[in-house]
């Protein structure tokens, strides 16, 4: 009878080591890019007060959402009718997103809450 020795599920790190150091970064999630676009106050598309941070619906897979650089700041009446409305095709309801995502770009440079360096 063989014993089996249990692998450790992370890697245990060393002293000195940086956190997440050795792993590949998923560049798709982004917490701070979340925040930025979260911390504006208007719909990048209607103007109204109180956002929502809305993923754009293309280019994603099963149980996925799309990265977080692609995300516009959206009041929730237009995240739902970007995402689900009925009054536009799929085809116009992805172009206007996009539209919202440079919009959400636009207005996160303009505040300086974002910068390229």
């Amino acid at each position: 009878m063989t014993s089996r020795t249990a692998r450790p599920s992370k890697t245990v790190p060393r002293p000195g080591d940086t956190p997440g150091a050795g792993r590949a970064r998923d560049w798709r999630k982004d917490s701070n890019w979340l925040a930025a676009v979260g911390s504006l106050d208007q719909c990048v598309r209607c103007g109204r007060w109180g956002i929502q941070v809305a993923h754009r619906d293309e280019g994603k897979g099963m149980a996925q959402k799309a990265p977080d650089c692609l995300t516009a700041a959206l009041c929730p009446e237009c995240h739902h009718e970007l995402g689900n409305g009925k009054t536009l095709t799929r085809e116009q309801r992805r172009a206007e997103m996009d539209h919202a995502i440079v919009l959400t770009l636009a207005a996160l440079a303009e505040q300086g809450k974002v910068r390229a360096e």
